[in-house]
């Protein structure tokens, strides 16, 4: 009897015992706020890990995180510029403070092939030199950048118009990102000022006339040279709420080849697209094809309500096998030409890396076949994904040849920002071939530059030339452009001279000054997106020589002087990384997402990268 009594006790204590256990062991959602320890700034993109359950977790832009832990459970906070923090978790709200570190470098391995170096770095993150650098699953990287030829000054004697195409694609910021988020600087060829610029918006006027874009021109000091002048050029397209929208006919065109398999490949396409599907409406429309050794229909078009079948269709993809990325897009617009929606938004999402290498495959080709195929109407969005294996060069012609944009989704939190945040910017365009035609005064002005655009210049004869194909503005879009001005009576040093002919004779022309103050004009041609003819707006603008600029031309000048230092500019003058994160910090004033903390952020670390390179 006792023995039964002492048996039951003890099956009642063991009981307690393991449902006390279980209770410790309960799951929870940890929540916080990761800042910055010196001045209580969020931190944007920090990396959250459970050392136990080796589960992660992103800081979104206002430095928030949410990841599921136990009590006793340790976490792990990295960022790279920051020295790690390690926090026991104790409750369900962790909030938590990182101090900055200076990047180290440890060692420098030689390999065969070029130089790989390890830096010892939160998170620790691996980087190499440009002739052997590595992706995050050691695969060589073979990324492809068109060379870029920088910009110079021109005489206004000599020529006075400056043309080109708007650009609006962020694509090179988010690359740029990519890379310094994993401890390297970018390559030269990497970066294109103007779309680091234009990643942000800015506060200009919106249309008010007939015309569905504006122009605003500013003029202050140009920071790394004060004998020049900067001149912002900007453009506001006009705003469309999103359910007055016209319906759209999507085609979502997949690369689903072997080099797509990955987490930050077709795994984040995956994730990118449903975060769409999410905001289609029932009179929008759906079609799914999928390319690798062939193309084909993984799913036919299907209603925006249907949102289930939808992400299933795109939940059912898989990677493997080669790229035949021609015989893909040329199916795609088979396809949204079948389901073409009069006064609607007919448009292919391309989600690749770009490495096409079955049929149609070389940049030209590719090209070719988007030039016919562009004048049915349909537009072409192209989201880059991938690292080490990222061919820009292929990517940059299909979106600049199809009457599309361009965006390198590098996290969830970018694909977001493309096609929820900025839907109607993305997917609906207002006005298309956009030209920009600026004319110096040449009683104001000796020499100008514009920074950047150096794939969209156009022959000053083509601004008039309606078959000329050029960029296009969505809903809501803001475009920037800057010019380093040298003013009359200024020093030159940047403008070379020519000997005089020897077998004829040039005879000096005579500038007749009209009496003009005026600095310069600006022109621009727009087509309706459902017309072939251009109309033409004209702004002149008087500079009053002073420096009493906005706070968004301070920052958008911030980010084209760090520009200009990525790529070792010839014209970068005196400009360093203090003074970018200074004039930065005098823009912070409309930065409700956190976008221009996470610029300063990025700037600080690439500030500490180059040290150590020099080092």
């Amino acid at each position: 009897m006792r023995t039964n009594q002492f048996r039951a006790i003890m099956l009642v204590l063991l009981m307690a015992v393991i449902c006390l256990g279980t209770m410790n062991a309960q799951t929870i959602t940890v929540t916080g706020i990761v800042m910055d320890a010196a001045d209580g700034t969020s931190i944007t993109g920090c990396s959250v890990v459970n050392n136990r359950s080796k589960s992660g977790a992103i800081t979104d832009v206002n430095g928030r995180y949410s990841i599921q832990a136990q009590k006793g459970d340790v976490l792990l906070f990295r960022f790279i510029g920051y020295k790690e923090e390690k926090r026991v978790v104790k409750s369900a709200k962790l909030d938590v403070k990182m101090k900055t570190d200076d990047v180290a470098l440890e060692e420098c391995v030689v390999v065969g092939y070029g130089t790989m170096k390890t830096k010892a770095m939160t998170g620790a993150y691996v980087a190499v030199c440009p002739t052997a650098m590595y992706d995050m699953d050691t695969r060589m990287n073979t990324e492809e950048y068109d060379r870029i030829q920088e910009n110079g000054f021109k005489s206004v004697a000599d020529t006075p118009l400056s043309t080109f195409s708007i650009d609006v694609d962020p694509a090179s910021y988010s690359n740029m990102r990519r890379f310094i988020n994993r401890g390297e600087l970018p390559p030269a060829d990497a970066i294109r000022t103007e779309e680091l610029v234009n990643y942000f918006s800015y506060d200009y006027p919106k249309p008010t006339g007939n015309d569905p874009v504006k122009i605003t021109v500013e003029a202050g000091t140009c920071t790394w040279n004060t004998a020049h002048r900067l001149v912002r050029i900007g453009l506001k397209a006009k705003e469309i709420p999103t359910e007055q929208l016209p319906a759209s006919n999507l085609v979502f065109l997949i690369d689903v080849s072997g080099s797509m398999w990955g987490a930050n490949r077709l795994d984040l396409v995956k994730s990118s697209l449903k975060l769409l599907v999410n905001n289609l409406r029932n009179k929008d429309k759906v079609a799914i094809v999928t390319y690798a050794g062939s193309a084909g229909v993984k799913l036919e078009a299907t209603s925006g309500g249907d949102k289930q079948k939808i992400r299933e269709a795109i939940d059912e993809l898989t990677a493997g096998g080669s790229t035949a990325g021609g015989a893909g897009i040329h199916l795609a617009y088979q396809i949204a030409k079948k389901n073409f929606i009069s006064d609607g938004n007919n448009r292919i999402i391309l989600c690749s890396d770009g490495d096409f290498n079955v049929g149609v495959s070389s940049a030209e080709g590719l090209e070719q076949l988007i030039e016919k195929e562009r004048k049915s109407g349909v537009h072409l969005t192209v989201l880059g994904y991938g690292m080490g294996n990222y061919k820009d060069r292929k990517i940059q012609v299909l979106a600049e040849k199809g009457n599309g944009n361009h965006a390198y989704i590098d996290n969830l939190q970018e694909a977001n920002r493309v096609l929820v945040g900025e839907f109607g910017a993305t997917l609906h365009t207002v006005a298309k071939d956009v030209k920009l035609q600026v004319e110096f005064n040449p009683s104001q002005v000796q020499a100008y530059r514009l920074i950047g655009y150096e794939s969209r210049l156009l022959k000053d004869e083509d601004f008039n030339n309606d078959a000329k194909d050029a960029g296009d503005m969505g809903a809501g879009h803001t475009v920037t452009a800057f010019y380093e001005v040298i003013p009359a009576g200024v020093k030159n040093e940047y403008v070379g001279k020519v000997d005089d002919l020897k077998y004829q004779k040039k005879e000096k022309m005579t500038l007749k000054p009209t009496g003009s103050d005026e600095l310069l004009t600006v022109k621009l041609r727009y087509k309706a997106p459902d017309k072939d003819v251009s109309r033409k707006m004209e702004l002149p603008f008087v500079d009053n020589k002073g420096d009493s600029v906005s706070s968004d031309f301070r920052f958008a000048s911030a980010v084209a002087m760090f520009g200009q230092l990525l790529r070792d500019s010839d014209f970068k003058g005196t400009a360093d990384y203090d003074k970018v994160i200074k004039l930065a910090k005098q823009g912070l004033n409309n930065d409700e997402r956190g976008y221009r903390r996470e610029f300063i952020r990025l700037v600080e670390a690439a500030k500490g990268l180059e040290k150590t390179s020099k080092n």
